[in-house]
C-alpha cells in the first residue's frame, strides 16, 4: 500500500493550509521532515525542513485504526501560502509518498472499515450541499444515524435468528424456548414495517438531495424570462417584446428557503412559425412535463392543457399594466409566489427519511422481500429469511460494495478528501 499525501484545505492563500500524509510510511516520512513526532492526537509546533526550514507548523499524528483513513496519519498545519505547501509536498514526494487521487483518503477509510459506504456517500453530498436542508440531511448520515438505525434492525434479526436456531437445535429439550414462532414473527414484522416506512420516505429524501425543478410556462410575452430575472436578481435571460425569443430552456439554481430548486425558463407555448422555434416549444413541453411543479404564467385565464397538471400554480402576470397577480417589473407579488412554491415543495419532503440513494432502497427492499414469510413457515425457511435480510441490511450501510460503484462514488470527491 502506497503512502499518499494531499492538501486537504482549498488551494490558494489563506490563514492555514493542511497537508495530510497517510499510509504505512507516514510516520517515517513525517519524522524525515519534522523530526520526532508528538504523541498521537497531540498538536506540537515543529520546524518542517527539507534542507532548510520550510515553515514552522503544527504537527499532529494519528495511530492506525484511530484516523480518518484507518492508517497511520500525519497532518501538517502550515501557514497558508501556496509556495509553502508546494515545498512540503515536494519533500514528501522525494521521500517516497505520492499525491493522493480524488477521494482516496475517504476510500481508504472505507476499505479499512472506518467509514461505512453510506457515510462516505453522505460526505460526498455534504461537500456539494447548497442548501440548509441538504446540509442537515447529509449530516444525519455522516453522523451515523443510518448506520445506527440499520444496526438496530440487525440486532432484532439476530435475536430472531437465535430463537429460530434454538427451536431447531433444542426441539426435543424441555427448556427449549416457548412460543418461539410467535416472538420470531413479531420481530420480523417489526423489522419489515420499519423498512417499509423508510423506503416510503425515499422519494422525499432523494428530492432534498437532488433538488426540485420548477418550470415557468406560458404563452410568448407572458413575462417568463422577466420573472426568472427577478428571481435571480440579475439578467439571466434576454427579454424582448418580440415573441418567441426564448428558444432553449434556461436554468436558474436557487436556494428557496433551504430547498434546492432549479427554475426553468421555457419557450413560449404556441403554434411555432419556424423550425427552430418548434424545436424550442417541443423541448419546453418535455421539460415542463418532467418538472416537479409548473408555474403557468398567463395574461388571462387560459392555460395550456397539454402541460397542465392538477396542483400546478396559475399566475396572472403584468399586474403593473392592469389586473394581475404579479409583476416581474416592479416585483409585486413575486415574494408571495416564491413562498407559495416553497410551501408546496416543503410539504412534499415532510416525510423524508434517512434513505436517499437508490442503492440503499434496493437493499432494503431485498430485506423486506426476504422477510415476507408466513407464520406457518418451517424453522429452516425462517432461518434462511433472517440470514438474507441481515445480509441485505449489511449492504444498506455498504460495508461491502462492488469496485465499479466505489470508483463512481469516490471519483466525485476532490483531491485531499
Amino acid at each position: 500500500m502506497d503512502t499518499i499525501y494531499a492538501e486537504t484545505t482549498p488551494p490558494g492563500r489563506g490563514g492555514v493550509s493542511i497537508v495530510r500524509l497517510s499510509g504505512p510510511g507516514a510516520r517515517a516520512i513525517g519524522e524525515g521532515v519534522a523530526g520526532a513526532l508528538p504523541e498521537a492526537r497531540q498538536a506540537v509546533l515543529r520546524s518542517v525542513r527539507d534542507g532548510d526550514v520550510i515553515d514552522r507548523a503544527l504537527v499532529i499524528r494519528f495511530d492506525p485504526g484511530a484516523s480518518f483513513t484507518g492508517e497511520e496519519v500525519v497532518e501538517f498545519h502550515l501557514h497558508g501560502a501556496p509556495v509553502v505547501v508546494r515545498r512540503l509536498m515536494s519533500a514528501l514526494r522525494a521521500r517516497g509518498a505520492r499525491l493522493a487521487e480524488p477521494g482516496e483518503f475517504t476510500r481508504r477509510g472505507f476499505l479499512n472499515g472506518v467509514v461505512p459506504l453510506s457515510e462516505a456517500e453522505a460526505l460526498s453530498d455534504l461537500l456539494v450541499a447548497e442548501t440548509e436542508a441538504q446540509r442537515q440531511q447529509a449530516m444525519r448520515i455522516v453522523s451515523g444515524d443510518l448506520t445506527r438505525w440499520a444496526d438496530g434492525l440487525r440486532e432484532k434479526l439476530i435475536r430472531a435468528g437465535a430463537l429460530v436456531e434454538a427451536s431447531l437445535d433444542f426441539a426435543d429439550e424441555e427448556d427449549a424456548p416457548a412460543e418461539v414462532p410467535a416472538e420470531v414473527m413479531a420481530l420480523l414484522a417489526e423489522v419489515r414495517d420499519d423498512i417499509q416506512r423508510s423506503v416510503g420516505g425515499f422519494a422525499a429524501a432523494e428530492r432534498i438531495r437532488a433538488g426540485f425543478e420548477v418550470a415557468i410556462v406560458g404563452p410568448p410575452n407572458a413575462g417568463k424570462s422577466s420573472l426568472l430575472n427577478r428571481i435571480a436578481g440579475r439578467d439571466v435571460a434576454l427579454v424582448s417584446d418580440e415573441a418567441g425569443t426564448t428558444r432553449d430552456v434556461l436554468e436558474l439554481r436557487a436556494d428557496l428557503g433551504g430547498l434546492a430548486v432549479t427554475f426553468l425558463d421555457t419557450a413560449g407555448l404556441r403554434e411555432a412559425e419556424n423550425k427552430v422555434e418548434r424545436m424550442g416549444v417541443a423541448r419546453a413541453r418535455d421539460r415542463a412535463a418532467a418538472a416537479d411543479l409548473r408555474i403557468h404564467l398567463v395574461t388571462d385565464a387560459t392555460v395550456d392543457q397539454e402541460v397542465h397538471v392538477e396542483g400546478d400554480l396559475v399566475v396572472r402576470s403584468k399586474s403593473d399594466l392592469g389586473a394581475g397577480d404579479i409583476s416581474a417589473v416592479t416585483g409585486e407579488g413575486v415574494d408571495e409566489l416564491l413562498e407559495k412554491v416553497r410551501e408546496m415543495l416543503a410539504a412534499r419532503v415532510a416525510g423524508a427519511g434517512l434513505v436517499s440513494r437508490a442503492r440503499q432502497v434496493e437493499a432494503l427492499q431485498d430485506a423486506a422481500d426476504a422477510l415476507a414469510v408466513t407464520h406457518h413457515a418451517p424453522p429452516e425457511l425462517l432461518a434462511e429469511a433472517v440470514r438474507l435480510a441481515a445480509l441485505s441490511l449489511h449492504e444498506v450501510i455498504g460495508r461491502v460494495a462492488p469496485d465499479d460503484y466505489l470508483d463512481e462514488i469516490f471519483s466525485t470527491f476532490c483531491i485531499g478528501k
